[in-house]
């Protein structure tokens, strides 16, 4: 498959993963279209200009209809990435986490419906699942939203299947499991734990027992680039993970010795999901990717974490400590 001379839309460019992913198709040659909302962002979290320069940019909210039909026009393949993605965000403002990530995949799919474009890409979250109830977790693990954001997140992704099935839409859902690296912001565990680690002084975190599946985000952006175009992907939902089950324990002795020092943790209670809600265990089995897309994780973790440190350290430092993430 080739993406050369491809007319590609992404919405939800200006985040980490549509960051990655709208470079990459620039990269093969793709004539790009993005979806940008503005927010206030740091300046490594805002789109970069050459990133900007080479795309058409359409400015404004994916509930907008008028917007998403004029950026769908003659559009080959799109992916659909816009989303509110703070857990933490979703007590607070479930209605407005709603409205876009649900609401927002609504507009999307009824743009789709008239435009008819070749393939649309969900992105749906390894937090529909809830914690594991068996390890690794298959694709059909029972669905169990333990936070608004990732019931608004099963919503979406019924919606896709029902337009799929309804109006003949080819929808294809890609579910990445905890996705990291360069970029991602601060808001995020790994990027929390190597920011405050150079930084100095203790970590404050939330739970440290808990467990996740964490790919590097080059090879998330494989697994979009493959689902936007396999044929055994439309239809469905494929999961995408390593199949490597790691604690935040963990992470946080990895990313010790890649700073040659052992890091003291507070627990920060502010940090912590309610009780029911937090999500204990996620990890992926990483067969349905490979059967399906033709992709698997080629990234460990260990040079994942390498590379996002690397990449931090060059990083205007802020006061206190805390990172341009």
């Amino acid at each position: 498959m080739t993406w050369q001379d491809r007319t590609v839309l992404v919405t939800g460019a200006g985040g980490f993963i549509g960051r990655h992913l709208c470079r990459r198709l620039l990269a093969e040659g793709a004539r790009l279209r993005i979806l940008l909302r503005y927010v206030s962002q740091p300046a490594a979290q805002r789109l970069p200009e050459d990133i900007l320069r080479q795309a058409e940019v359409h400015r404004g909210d994916v509930g907008d209809t008028a917007l998403l039909r004029a950026a769908l026009q003659n559009t080959e393949v799109v992916f659909h990435l816009a989303a509110l993605v703070g857990i933490p965000y979703s007590y607070a403002c479930p209605a407005e986490v709603f409205r876009v990530n649900a609401g927002g995949t609504l507009a999307l799919l009824e743009a789709a419906r008239q435009q008819r474009p070749e393939r649309v890409v969900l992105t749906s979250t390894s937090e529909v699942y809830g914690s594991a109830q068996q390890v690794p977790m298959p694709e059909d693990h029972p669905l169990c939203a333990q936070s608004p954001y990732a019931a608004s997140k099963i919503a979406a992704d019924q919606l896709g299947l029902a337009y799929h099935r309804s109006f003949g839409l080819p929808v294809a859902v890609l579910r990445p499991f905890n996705t990291y690296g360069p970029g991602q912001s601060g808001r995020a565990v790994i990027p929390s734990i190597l920011g405050q680690a150079l930084a100095g002084g203790e970590l404050q975190l939330g739970a440290t027992e808990t467990t996740r599946d964490f790919n590097y985000v080059d090879d998330t952006v494989e697994a979009f680039l493959a689902a936007g175009h396999a044929p055994l992907a439309l239809g469905r939902v494929t999961t995408y993970g390593s199949g490597r089950e790691t604690s935040i324990d963990e992470v946080i002795r990895l990313a010790g010795g890649l700073l040659g020092r052992e890091l003291g943790v507070v627990q920060d209670p502010a940090r912590r999901r309610p009780a029911e809600s937090e999500v204990l265990r996620l990890c992926c089995d990483p067969e349905p990717a490979r059967r399906v897309l033709g992709v698997s994780a080629r990234v460990p973790l260990e040079e994942g974490l390498s590379r996002t440190l690397e990449w931090l350290r060059g990083q205007p430092q802020r006061p206190g400590g805390s990172y341009d993430i």
